[in-house]
């Protein structure tokens, strides 16, 4: 097995680190002052070429495999989180179903904006009846002369808020089987029939956005349906797919952010007369953490591998998302016991990082979804 980095994935990963380190995590804390991204940081994140990293050349994008986007991912999650989220929603989700079943009318017109920057897409699967459960998505889409009419509720829409392009889930052919009911659809900002209901607060960050939309007889035309119809579940796994390679990627960049940090303070604090890194329990504590993130590290690598050499699976996917999302959260909370009170003041990022870290466990698929997912795919190949 080679474990070597590409030169050029380096290349590229490095200059993306430079753009964090100086430009991303000094805009932090104006983030949760006013909950917006400043339009100074965005534009140099277009410059970059961030949001088409996997948007195939021909449409604007820089068409990189799996393996260099997730280290480039991995770079993004040192930063606030909202960062991560305006470039994966574009690259991921909002992107792939196009990029994957798409006309070519599709592909010319959204992709080269997407990559550019200039529409921001979000995705939309959850509903307040149906989160883990796709099953019971009650959300539809009849079809009627030349248009669908979409009625419904998502919620849980990450970038719902800011969106200009949102892709929409809905039930086509309630008659068939769950895998072959539901379709996509691409919904534009403005469309009748569509508007925010309300935006969400978290626990998490400021400037997330997520938000609750409604459709209320929202004719989207046909030519907006992604795919055939029916196959919109088959479709969103696939995406989701590349989606929890991601996530575990980027889970892999915020523990090494909270792992540094606490390496740093450790050295520095002083209790009994003494630096608190001397103390074997603070240092136990760093050898438990770099141990997890070094493993989840090789998970989310070698899964983007698996999935440019097209062997990756559902299995693999869930995997290195579940471990690597649930060893964020032992980091997270290592690194708040190791700053002791400051870890819990809003004075420094770690308490803001541990409340980002608890998203990662339910975003994209929970940690149980992910366990049922790995069973399946386990007790299958034994049959």
């Amino acid at each position: 097995m080679d474990f070597d980095i590409p030169k050029e994935a380096e290349a590229i990963r490095d200059q993306v680190r430079d753009l964090v380190q100086n430009e991303l995590i000094p805009a932090e804390n104006k983030i949760e002052e006013t909950g917006k991204v400043s339009s100074d940081v965005i534009d140099k994140m277009k410059a970059m070429g961030l949001f088409g990293l996997t948007i195939p050349e021909q449409y604007g994008g820089l068409g990189l495999d799996c393996l260099t986007t997730a280290l480039v991912i991995e770079q993004l999650g040192w930063a606030h989180s909202v960062y991560r989220s305006l470039v994966t929603n574009n690259i991921g989700l909002g992107s792939q179903s196009i990029i994957k079943s798409g006309t070519d009318e599709q592909k010319n017109y959204y992709l080269p904006k997407m990559a550019s920057g200039e529409i921001v897409s979000a995705f939309s699967l959850s509903e307040p009846h149906a989160g883990s459960d796709t099953s019971a998505l009650r959300t539809t889409a009849v079809l009627d002369g030349d248009d669908y009419v979409l009625n419904g509720v998502k919620h849980f829409v990450t970038n719902g808020s800011t969106a200009d392009v949102i892709t929409v889930m809905a039930v086509t052919n309630p008659d068939k089987t769950v895998r072959d009911r539901v379709s996509t659809f691409i919904v534009e900002k403005g469309t009748p029939g569509f508007r925010v209901n309300k935006i969400q607060e978290t626990m998490g960050p400021r400037g997330y956005a997520p938000a609750e939309l409604t459709f209320s007889d929202c004719r989207i035309p046909v030519k907006n349906r992604v795919g055939p119809e029916g196959l919109g579940l088959k479709l969103a796994l696939k995406v989701l797919a590349h989606g929890r390679v991601m996530l575990a990627a980027a889970a892999c960049g915020l523990s090494q952010r909270l792992l540094s940090e606490s390496v740093k303070y450790a050295k520095m604090r002083e209790q009994f007369g003494k630096p608190i890194s001397s103390f074997q329990g603070i240092q136990f504590m760093l050898a438990d953490m770099e141990t997890k993130l070094y493993a989840s590290r090789l998970l989310a690598y070698n899964t983007a591998w698996l999935v440019d050499k097209e062997r990756c699976t559902r299995r693999e996917a869930g995997i290195a998302k579940l471990f690597a999302s649930e060893s964020l959260g032992f980091i997270a909370d290592s690194a708040v016991q190791i700053f002791g009170g400051m870890g819990y003041m809003k004075e420094l990022p770690i308490e803001r990082m541990y409340r980002e870290a608890r998203f990662y466990r339910i975003v994209e698929g929970t940690s149980e979804i992910q366990r049922m997912v790995i069973a399946k795919e386990l007790l299958d190949s034994f049959s």
